[in-house]
């Protein structure tokens, strides 16, 4: 076993273990956990020993809560962002053509670049603790780590309404989405990862393993208002997509409505435009390179900082975007964070 402090590498028979390490702070992805598990997936990549690889969050809260967006405050200015981004888009990269069954134990919080390091494996495994989101709309940023690759491939409208409002989803939910394969008590997972050590080296045995672990995850909420998401949130525009919200006049179009109404204009448009053309790459790494330009852009602006500031610095909740509103936010502006960025990295 090898412990670098915020992430632990074990090798447990038959299977590689990583441990996000830093339960205090929800598991959060820094750069050092980034750069210390790359080598290590290519390690485990060309070991014969190693027959699959699990990744799980230490504590009891969360397998991992997103990217460390403090360190990106405080390192305003820097070159830091796009380094940050670069290692961690590559990550995903390596995650999502990875040659061996990648088991991502998602328990407790899944958000933002825990999404990443879990959503691209070829096993997701929920837990009735699993609370799934992307809410980077809600920090000035734009749903990344490959999402312009899975959300869109969510049943219907469901990719578009996950990115724009960060709603959060249980278990059945994720189920029902295509988020995750497979719901297991949280209290199964030990046995998961003892089972899976006794050498299990296909992705069949290792369905069979799981489906004899599973459990119920209840009724999902998804399909309730799948007929409402998929009319509004076909719509061709941010601001069409709200019109169509206002016009359902249900309790759960004015919540969506109130949910949207906080979060970055710009990250709005922007995500917007980033979902209608995921479907439209023919390479989860052109995704990700798409999303290295709107991810450096972010950077290099307003809002990401003040969402930052708001949610995670002051804690005020009071968000002062700029521009404030989505009229204020042009199609030229949008254009920008599509543009090359100096530098950007070549993800394959």
């Amino acid at each position: 076993m090898s412990d670098t402090s915020e992430v632990i590498f074990e090798s447990r028979g038959a299977l590689g273990i990583i441990t996000l390490n830093k339960p205090q702070a929800l598991n959060a992805l820094s750069l050092a956990m980034v750069e210390a598990m790359e080598p290590q997936l290519h390690a485990w990549a060309g070991d014969a020993s190693i027959s699959a690889v699990v990744i799980q969050g230490a504590g009891d809260r969360a397998f991992c809560a997103g990217g460390d967006i403090r360190d990106l405050y405080d390192k305003r200015g820097t070159d830091f962002g796009p380094t940050y981004y670069g290692a961690e888009y590559t990550q995903n990269v390596t995650i999502f053509n990875y040659p061996k069954p990648y088991i991502a134990l998602m328990d407790g919080v899944v958000m933002g670049g825990g999404v990443g390091v879990s959503i691209h494996g070829s096993h997701r495994v929920v837990t009735e603790q699993t609370l799934f989101a992307m809410p980077e709309t809600g920090i000035g940023l734009f749903p990344d780590v490959g999402a312009s690759w899975f959300l869109p491939r969510c049943p219907g409208e469901i990719g578009m309404y996950l990115g724009l409002t960060g709603q959060r989803l249980r278990a059945a939910d994720c189920l029902y989405a295509g988020i995750g394969d497979v719901f297991i008590p949280s209290e199964r997972l030990n046995a998961v990862i003892d089972t899976l050590a006794g050498g299990a080296s296909d992705n069949e045995s290792i369905d069979k393993i799981l489906a004899e672990l599973t459990g119920d995850p209840g009724p999902d909420t998804l399909s309730d208002h799948r007929e409402a998401i998929d009319r509004c949130f076909s719509g061709g525009s941010v601001e069409e997509i709200i019109e169509r919200l206002n016009a359902e006049g249900s309790n759960w179009a004015g919540e969506t409505v109130m949910a949207m109404a906080v979060k970055s204009p710009t990250s709005l448009k922007v995500s917007y435009r980033q979902l209608r053309l995921g479907p439209t790459l023919v390479r989860f790494e052109d995704a990700m390179t798409m999303e290295y330009r709107i991810a450096d852009r972010c950077f290099r602006g307003h809002d990401l900082f003040e969402g930052i500031r708001a949610v995670v610095i002051d804690k005020d909740g009071a968000s002062k975007w700029q521009p404030a509103d989505l009229a204020g936010v042009s199609d030229s502006d949008v254009d920008e964070y599509f543009a090359a960025a100096a530098g950007e990295p070549d993800f394959g």
